[in-house]
C-alpha cells in the first residue's frame, strides 16, 4: 500500500482525497520544476520560455468579483516569471468529484482579471471522462483571453513514469493506480463484467427503490421528484437515489435515499445504503441546521455521520447508513435492503422531529417536478465524499 494512502487513511472523518493529492502533486512539482515544465511543454500549454523564477501554491483564495455570488479557492496556482512578463496558470484538479456550477468560468474571469499577466492559462485535469467541449479557447471570450486546455490524470502518470526512479514519485504512482488515476484508454476484464451486468444491477436497485419505498418516502417529506432516482446522479455524484427540497422552492435544504459511494477508491470498498440531508452553504437558515445536526451527531454518534459540519463554503450533511456488505450474507437481499431503506425513512422523520425548529416544508406530491438545469447542477456537483 502507499505511503500517501496510509496517511490519508488516518484521517478522521470523510476523506479529502482530492485537496489530499492536490497537496502531494503540489509539492512533487515545487521540487521538480524540470518534470512540470516538461509536463506542460508536452501538451503544448507552454513555449520553450527560460523561466527564472516558479512559484506554486495551493488552496488560493480569491475574493469574488462582482459578478460572483461567492468567494473561489483554487486547487493550484503556478507563476512562471522571466524577469520581464508573467505567465499565471490555474490547475482545477477532480478525482472523483465533477465540475461545480460555473467553476471554470468562474475561474477564467478571475485569470482574465489579474493584472500584469502575459499569458493566462486554465487547465481542468480529471480522472473521469468529463468532456468540456463547450469550453473554446480562448476560453468564454474573455479580454484579456485565457486559454483553455483539459487533461486527464492518466497523461500525467505516464509522464510520470519516466521518472520512477525518485522516491516521491513512486509513491505518487502507487497512490495514483490505488485510486484508479493511471487508466488509460483500454478496457478492463473489470470493465467488462460491469458491461455485460449493467442492466441486472440496475433493475436490482430500481426493485429495492419501488413504489413501496417511495410512498413511504412521499409521506415523511412530501413527495419525491420526478425523473428521480436518476442515472445523472449516478454519473455525477456517485449515487442512485430518490430525492426532494425540503426548503420552500429551493434545493438549499434536502434530502435523499438510495445508493451511495458507487464508485470507490479500490475494488475492495462498498458502496453504502441509506439516507442523507444536506444543506447549502448559502441557506439562510444554515446556522440552525448545522446546530440540529451536530446535536444529533452527538446523541447518535453511531448510526449517523456528518459530513463538513464545520466547513465554510461546502454543502454539509449527515447520513444514516449501512455498507451494502452487510447485507450480502441475507437470504433475500432485496427484501433486507428494502426494509432497511423503510427504516432509514423512519429514523431521518424521527430526528427531524425532535431536533429540528426548523419546519422543513414538504414538498406537495402532485406539484412535484424536476429542478432545474441550474439547480440540478448545483445539488450534484456539491462534492461531498460520501466514503
Amino acid at each position: 500500500m502507499s505511503l500517501f494512502t496510509n496517511l490519508l487513511n488516518l484521517h478522521s472523518g470523510s476523506k479529502p482525497r482530492e485537496d489530499f493529492f492536490t497537496e502531494i502533486v503540489a509539492y512533487f512539482l515545487s521540487l521538480n520544476n524540470d518534470i512540470l515544465l516538461g509536463w506542460l511543454k508536452h501538451h503544448s500549454i507552454i513555449s520553450d520560455d527560460n523561466y527564472s523564477s516558479i512559484k506554486i501554491s495551493t488552496q488560493q483564495e480569491h475574493q469574488a468579483l462582482a459578478i460572483h455570488t461567492e468567494d473561489s479557492r483554487l486547487d493550484i496556482a503556478v507563476e512562471l516569471s522571466t524577469g520581464l512578463s508573467t505567465d499565471i496558470i490555474f490547475i482545477e484538479s477532480k478525482i472523483g468529484s465533477t465540475e461545480g456550477w460555473r467553476q471554470l468560468e468562474k475561474y477564467a474571469e478571475i485569470l482574465s482579471n489579474l493584472p500584469n499577466v502575459r499569458h493566462r492559462i486554465l487547465i481542468y485535469i480529471t480522472r473521469d471522462y468529463d468532456p468540456k467541449e463547450e469550453i473554446k479557447t480562448p476560453a468564454f471570450n474573455l479580454e484579456p483571453k485565457v486559454s483553455f486546455y483539459q487533461l486527464r490524470w492518466h497523461q500525467f502518470y505516464a509522464r510520470l513514469q519516466q521518472h520512477a526512479t525518485d522516491i516521491l514519485a513512486q509513491e505518487i504512482l502507487i497512490f495514483m493506480r490505488n485510486n484508479k488515476m493511471s487508466q488509460n484508454n483500454q478496457f478492463s476484464s473489470v470493465d467488462l463484467l460491469t458491461m455485460v451486468n449493467f442492466n441486472k444491477t440496475l433493475n436490482l436497485m430500481e426493485s429495492t427503490l419501488n413504489e413501496e419505498v417511495q410512498q413511504k418516502f412521499k409521506l415523511a417529506f412530501g413527495g419525491v421528484i420526478k425523473g428521480a432516482a436518476s442515472r445523472t446522479q449516478w454519473k455525477w455524484e456517485e449515487r442512485y437515489i430518490i430525492y426532494t427540497h425540503l426548503s420552500p422552492s429551493t434545493w438549499d435544504l434536502w434530502c435523499g435515499l438510495g445508493y451511495l459511494g458507487l464508485n470507490p477508491s479500490n475494488l475492495t470498498d462498498y458502496p453504502y445504503l441509506g439516507i442523507l440531508l444536506h444543506v447549502s452553504p448559502r441557506f439562510g437558515q444554515r446556522s440552525k441546521i448545522i446546530e440540529s445536526m451536530q446535536k444529533i451527531i452527538n446523541d447518535k454518534p453511531n448510526i449517523w455521520t456528518p459530513i463538513n459540519l464545520k466547513v465554510l463554503p461546502a454543502w454539509s450533511g449527515i447520513f444514516y447508513r449501512k455498507s451494502l456488505q452487510e447485507f450480502l450474507s441475507e437470504k433475500d437481499q432485496l427484501s433486507a435492503i428494502k426494509l432497511f431503506f423503510q427504516e432509514s425513512i423512519k429514523e431521518l422523520k424521527t430526528v427531524q422531529e425532535q431536533y429540528f425548529d426548523f419546519p422543513w416544508k414538504g414538498v406537495d406530491i402532485e406539484a412535484t417536478m424536476e429542478p432545474n438545469k441550474e439547480e440540478e447542477l448545483d445539488i450534484l456537483s456539491s462534492s461531498i465524499a460520501e466514503v
